[in-house]
């Protein structure tokens, strides 16, 4: 039984360690910017491949940016799987690689194109987990650049790599994420300090990192107006980016107002997952429209 239990943990260990709902967000993006590319649902093929490469480059850089913040999350996070030891670091980068792998043969399948973009989308997120986390906005950029490439290699696997709308999606997804980054910094300040941190909210302070993450995502809910302004989208879009702008907004304030480390990261995920979920339905829309 104990055997058992062991396994069982480890692979909730695994399943923590890629952040499920973050790899799952990057397919989904990619899945988006094909469906944007081509104005209409595209086959089921390079559907799941675009996702699958989406997933596992994503998760890939995920599980590495654990393996290097091993030391500072046995004071930010020690429930986390490395520090509490149910996955070992030697497998913590084994699965990174692995995942890296699954990412990059998903991106062949698709078309040599999408093979040479994944690459450097890959490379990017090794370079910013080795080097580049305690560089402050520019490992912030790094991270941010990496979420928008997964719209315009959506575009990429259909063949349509300049879309406007598919570069306006992705202004938003890296506007999303570099909000996201900066506050994500503020609620990581005491393990930061610790690696030598040049971080907004270290170098300038915690509120004014969380007013610019506020700020970042207010910018984000107007530019989202785009598409309909411009008559790339209809009324149904005005009406499902309004509501989810709202969301967006409130739990923007209620990041703003947290008073811990865990509420902030409770608020984020939230805002990470009204944006999925935005995304989902609009691909789900797409897919009855077609």
């Amino acid at each position: 039984m104990a055997g058992i239990e062991r396994v069982r943990q480890k692979l909730i260990g695994i399943i923590q360690l890629f952040r499920p709902e973050l790899p799952i967000a990057a397919g989904v993006c990619v899945m988006l910017g094909e469906i944007i590319a081509l104005g209409h649902f595209p086959t089921l093929q390079p559907l799941l491949l675009g996702f699958a490469c989406g997933f596992f480059l994503s998760g890939s850089a995920l599980v590495l940016n654990d393996y290097f913040d091993l030391e500072v999350d046995r004071i930010n996070a020690p429930q986390r799987p490395l520090p509490s030891g149910r996955v070992s670091p030697p497998e913590a980068v084994v699965l990174s690689i692995l995942a890296g792998l699954f990412g990059l043969v998903a991106a062949v399948l698709i078309n040599w194109p999408a093979l040479f973009f994944s690459i450097p989308f890959w490379g990017i997120g090794i370079l910013y987990n080795w080097k580049y986390k305690q560089a402050g906005l520019v490992g912030n950029l790094m991270v941010s650049s990496s979420v928008a490439i997964t719209f315009i290699l959506g575009g990429i696997a259909v063949g349509e790599p300049w879309h406007p709308i598919v570069w306006t999606f992705s202004l938003v997804a890296f506007l999303i994420d570099l909000a996201e980054e900066i506050a994500g910094d503020a609620m990581d300040m005491e393990g930061d300090q610790t690696r030598g941190s040049k971080s907004i909210a270290i170098t300038i302070g915690k509120k004014f990192a969380l007013r610019i993450s506020g700020i970042i995502f207010v910018i984000v809910t107007l530019i989202s107006l785009v598409p309909f302004l411009l008559g790339w989208f209809g009324a149904g879009y005005l009406i499902a980016v309004s509501v989810l702008g709202i969301v967006v907004l409130y739990f923007t304030t209620m990041l703003l107002k947290s008073q811990t480390p865990e509420e902030g990261r409770l608020f984020m995920r939230r805002i990470y997952l009204t944006a999925t979920f935005g995304m989902l339905v609009f691909i789900v829309g797409q897919f009855f429209a077609s």
